[in-house]
């Protein structure tokens, strides 16, 4: 009897579990086919269609710019300043009088030496008649040539000491600030004021030795700076410098931009583009559409499937394809192989499909999609 009362209890929870099993089977078994039965959620993405557009091929680098000319204006001689001729940042020319030094003193010993010589002359031209009616002998008239060629050389310096004292402008340009005024005394050498030709303007700038074949002498330069977004500059290459750094491996670029607005000034940073070839067609991305991966690039295409949505439309669906990326250019890439023209590719949002996910597209924020984009400080 205790035996067959074990057995039934045995039975009984056998039975028991695999009651249990079989309904959670079941219920697995019944949830999994509600799941299934029921619409995958559609992403939110955006997208955009794959266009040509016309690429200019560029080559990008940084420099400053540089006066044509530009030099401190200075004093040979020392003196008091009697007077100056100019304002500070006005415009002069060549041979200008900038600046006039007392030379009272100067002039009055020119004045003397030009009489003694004067005197020398007189003399000079009486014995040369001397001479002739032998009065006197050669040796006195050659020292009478002499003295007449000392002082009149003595004259000559002079006036050049003179000539010293009033301070011209070297050449036509735009002058700077100067703290120097009238009554102040100023040492050989002092600096005058800043003046400067930046009409047209030097832009210096560096390029990779590989980049050199695509330089050439009176090629088009385009200038920019971030003193005034949106305002381009034109230039052309003037010279290549015959040496390349040994550091760098570089080769320095000189181009002369126009600057008849005076915008431009010496010690700007500027960025510079140099256009090489033609113009070149490409079907072009944002940058974002691509994942890199190690086995290739992949893009998203929003594409029409075979289910309707309530109101009778396609469900527009993700479906993942290869492309091969080409050249790029700020935030896009061109797409050389794998994507149609008019093609709607998916531009953010890609983390979360697969092939067959259906999407929504809400275009209210893109990505970047600037051919030439600009760093922001936020």
């Amino acid at each position: 009897m205790m035996k067959k009362r074990m057995t039934y209890m045995l039975m009984g929870v056998g039975v028991l579990l695999g009651g249990l099993v079989g309904f959670n089977l079941f219920r697995g078994y019944m949830i999994k086919k509600a799941v299934a039965s029921q619409p995958m959620p559609a992403a939110t993405v955006t997208a955009m269609p794959a266009v040509y557009q016309e690429w200019q091929p560029q080559i990008s680098a940084v420099g400053s710019l540089r006066a044509v000319r530009g030099v401190d204006v200075t004093t040979e001689v020392g003196g008091l300043v009697r007077s100056l001729e100019f304002r500070s940042g006005d415009e002069v020319k060549a041979g200008q009088v900038l600046v006039q030094l007392i030379a009272d003193s100067d002039i009055a010993q020119l004045r003397a030496l030009e009489a003694s010589a004067e005197l020398a002359s007189t003399v000079y031209e009486r014995d040369k008649e001397q001479f002739a009616a032998e009065v006197i002998s050669k040796a006195q008239l050659d020292n009478d040539a002499a003295d007449l060629k000392s002082k009149r050389a003595q004259v000559a310096q002079q006036a050049a000491l003179v000539e010293k004292k009033t301070i011209r402008a070297p050449f036509s340009g735009k002058l700077g600030i100067t703290t120097v005024n009238p009554g102040q005394y100023l040492n050989a050498g002092t600096a005058i004021v800043p003046l400067q030709t930046i009409d047209p303007i030097y832009i210096d700038f560096n390029l990779p030795q590989q980049q050199l074949p695509q330089v050439a002498v009176g090629q088009k330069v385009v200038v920019t700076t971030d003193a005034f977004p949106g305002t381009t500059f034109e230039g052309r290459v003037n010279a290549i410098n015959p040496r390349v750094d040994t550091s760098t491996r570089n080769v320095q670029v000189e181009a002369t931009v126009a600057n008849p607005r005076r915008q431009l000034l010496p010690g700007m940073f500027a960025s510079a583009k140099l256009e090489t070839g033609a113009a070149q067609r490409w079907l072009t991305l944002p940058q974002t559409a691509i994942a890199y991966n190690p086995y290739g690039s992949t893009v998203f295409v929003v594409k029409p499937s075979d289910k309707k949505d309530d109101q009778g439309r396609p469900v527009m669906v993700a479906q993942q394809g290869f492309v091969k990326p080409g050249p790029t250019r700020g935030d896009q890439v061109a797409i050389l192989e794998g994507v149609e023209p008019g093609a709607q590719v998916i531009t953010s949002g890609q983390g979360k499909l697969k092939n067959g996910t259906p999407v929504v597209v809400d275009n209210r924020v893109q990505p970047a999609d600037n051919p030439d984009p600009k760093p922001q400080e936020q």
